[in-house]
């Protein structure tokens, strides 16, 4: 992932992935696409060998048992569908496919901004930095890189994943999910900044509401997950698909 994540492929897959005019590659239902997430494992997950569905669910109910918004609720259940991005992979339209095993340096994992130097303090083993190519381009390798201080959080390029992805799925498909859960969704993988503090310089003002919204986002994604806890999916799933359809999100989606 290290090695990998640079500006141009960033720039690349948010081209594949654009969602233009509110069409995406395939159309599913959320039942559908969490029976295509049901062969997905998460090799960089060390706390959960479970499928994603189990995670997901442990996390929503989490969530649900502490008192919060549906919307919340809601957020907690999606935020990790965007590993369905495995079924298309992260080469150049009719080069790739499905793969669940494959380019996950491009789906899961902690995510760090691209295009400014990646903070060594910041981010888990940073002895790798330096095998990214933008560690070494003027352009993108000192403290601002490509961006202005003060520029915002929406305006950084994220280390292409399933945030990322999943942001914009849910944008295309109008979610009625408000800005604060769709903020959970593109950035809880972004543990340099929310976990660790990175980027303050080019935040603005308002950022620091998101921080604290995503932060408590994950306190649920990180602390519901257990190995022995599988989760009565029959028994949740229609208090679930409720949500779904309340928040726009029923019948066939673009993804």
């Amino acid at each position: 992932m290290r090695s990998k994540q640079t500006v141009e492929f960033v720039e690349r897959m948010g081209e594949k992935y654009t969602f233009e005019g509110g069409v995406g590659r395939k159309q599913m239902t959320i039942d559908e696409a969490f029976e295509e997430l049901e062969s997905y494992v998460d090799a960089s997950d060390p706390d959960l060998d479970l499928p994603n569905k189990i995670h997901l669910l442990q996390t929503a109910e989490g969530i649900r048992a502490a008192g919060h918004p549906e919307w919340l609720q809601l957020t907690g259940l999606l935020h990790d569908m965007g590993k369905i991005m495995f079924l298309w992979g992260t080469g150049s339209d009719g080069q790739d496919g499905h793969d669940p095993k494959g380019h996950q340096w491009a789906l899961g994992g902690d995510t760090f901004v691209v295009g400014c130097k990646i903070p060594d303090d910041a981010v888990v083993f940073p002895e790798f930095n330096s095998l990214n190519p933008d560690e070494s381009d003027p352009r993108y390798n000192t403290r601002c890189g490509i961006y202005s201080e003060g520029c915002g959080l929406d305006n950084l390029k994220m280390a292409w994943g399933h945030d990322e992805y999943m942001y914009r799925m849910l944008v295309a498909n109008n979610a009625l999910i408000p800005k604060e859960g769709l903020d959970m969704v593109r950035y809880h993988s972004c543990y340099p900044w929310h976990d660790k503090g990175a980027y303050k310089h080019l935040l603005k003002e308002g950022d620091e509401v998101t921080l604290e919204w995503v932060k408590l986002f994950n306190q649920f994604d990180l602390y519901t997950k257990d190995q022995d806890n599988v989760m009565d999916v029959e028994k949740l799933w229609p208090y679930y698909k409720n949500l779904i359809n309340k928040y726009g999100l029923g019948g066939k989606l673009w993804w």
